[in-house]
């Protein structure tokens, strides 16, 4: 089997298992894209992304255009002279002057069964809509939002407890491990690629603030995959004696629906803090106020009278 020279374009944690799979393999990393350095912390300091610091770990050369759209911006991908670039959650659009630069194209790890979830938060998404799985598509890039024909897809069921950062890990995984298999196939010939399906195709935009504001007059089962879908980020939040409560951790408990208000607080049980919803009750597990750290929801018990009172007040 031949060996490719192979760049890669990435810039967030859940590019590292890839660009790990790849300079563990018998192909050759020439070259490393990724996003400029960014102002981070309180001090805003620029802050290298992880998929730099890793490759400067491993004495890879790296490029920051802050655009693929111009000639200098692609200057160092070109005389790089890859056989195929893999592109992990880069954060910029490939133009089709950059995706014709390679010999045997872009190949991307896409975080969903494709055509489902195309855009920028298929995790986010896919729990949102209670997807009974969810999974990896390797495919191939064209000037489309994710259209390219599929090389291979792995599976993974989403579990009743699953947020978006445990998927986040277990696809970053999955992905790695699927993208490994699909450049050996496309170094050997083995591997041919085929179109989408027409049907079924879905788009999960990108993730506004505002989702996070939690409403308990819907169902619990709504509530419970807002908590899940949006842990680690923006975090489920409501309000409490009008400051702002973020829910960082909750379940579906299990007990008969209550007749009290919408977000009225039932007490305290294993489980955690038991709120009434619109149907069903929520158990909150953990909690973060204002300003604060997280706590428990026993904590949070410990430290206010729960008689009478309601989140989203």
């Amino acid at each position: 089997m031949s060996s490719l020279r192979i760049a890669f374009a990435g810039t967030p944690q859940f590019a590292l298992p890839a660009l790990r799979a790849l300079l563990a393999s018998r192909h050759r990393v020439v070259g490393v894209l990724t996003q400029p350095d960014r102002p981070a912390g309180r001090g805003q300091q620029l802050r290298a992304s992880p998929i730099k610091l890793l490759a400067n770990e491993h004495g890879l050369e790296t490029s920051q255009p802050v655009t693929l759209k111009t000639p200098e911006g692609r200057a160092q991908l070109a005389r790089w002279a890859p056989d195929l670039l893999v592109v992990v959650a880069y954060g910029l659009l490939l133009p089709e002057s950059a995706l014709s630069l390679p010999r045997l194209g872009c190949v991307n790890i896409h975080g969903s069964l494709l055509p489902r979830w195309r855009g920028a938060a298929p995790i986010q998404r896919a729990i949102l809509a209670g997807d009974a799985e969810t999974g990896v598509t390797i495919m191939q890039l064209d000037a489309g939002l994710d259209t390219g024909p599929m090389l291979l897809e792995r599976r993974r069921p989403i579990h009743s407890h699953d947020t978006a950062a445990d998927l986040h890990d277990a696809l970053a995984e999955l992905g790695a491990a699927a993208l490994a298999e699909a450049i050996d196939g496309i170094a050997a010939g083995t591997l041919a690629a085929r179109p989408q399906p027409a049907a079924g195709a879905t788009y999960a935009p990108k993730i506004d603030k505002a989702e996070a504001l939690l409403d308990w007059n819907a169902s619990v089962v709504e509530i419970d995959r807002r908590v899940r879908a949006f842990n680690p980020w923006p975090m489920a939040e409501t309000s409490f004696a009008g400051e702002q409560l973020r829910v960082l951790r909750a379940r579906i408990a299990d007990q008969p629906a209550s007749d009290a208000v919408p977000g009225t607080l039932l007490g305290i049980a294993e489980d955690g803090l038991r709120v009434a919803c619109g149907e069903g009750v929520l158990a909150v597990r953990d909690l973060q106020r204002a300003g604060k750290r997280p706590i428990s929801a026993r904590d949070f018990a410990n430290a206010v009278r729960l008689d009478g009172l309601r989140f989203g007040t």
